[in-house]
């Protein structure tokens, strides 16, 4: 198994999130790379039988250049795929990122948002004490899936 990883984090939250989640998915050999959006052209994705995408939101949007590196992929008709996001909102968005990768026909595996805290959100400490357990959980839901 495969799975690429396209990760936005801009205190540190994301970027803690994706490489717990890359810890959990590689115990269970499943062979993970991990980008920036600005560091991967989107017309050239991996081949990978899994996408992850995590962004946190900003100005009531996800976060711009992951908006623009998942409206401009190519060739990911019928590939998986799973969301992350970080906010720090009543609600998440979640619907918007999926919004975007259901027109490039993909299909969703499941989902998963953090609320960050205001209190050490800039020094990347604004994840709830329970956010490991929810990520546990999101890694387990993709593991039987895709195994």
């Amino acid at each position: 198994m495969k799975c690429v990883i396209v990760y936005w984090s801009r205190y540190g939250h994301g970027k803690k999130i994706v490489q717990r989640l890359v810890d959990r998915l590689e115990t269970a050999k499943i062979d993970t790379n991990t980008y920036r959006p600005d560091k991967i052209d989107p017309k050239d994705m991996l081949v990978a039988d899994l996408y992850i995408f995590s962004t946190p939101t900003e100005m009531f949007r996800i976060k711009k250049e992951m908006r623009n590196f998942m409206k401009n992929m190519e060739k990911l008709e019928g590939k998986k795929y799973a969301i992350i996001n970080t906010h720090g909102m009543k609600r998440n968005w979640l619907k918007s990122m999926d919004k975007i990768l259901k027109k490039k026909g993909m299909k969703k595996l499941t989902e998963v948002d953090f609320k960050i805290e205001r209190e050490g959100t800039e020094k990347g400490e604004g994840l709830s004490k329970d956010w490991e357990a929810k990520l546990d959980k999101f890694a387990e839901k993709l593991i039987k899936k895709l195994t």
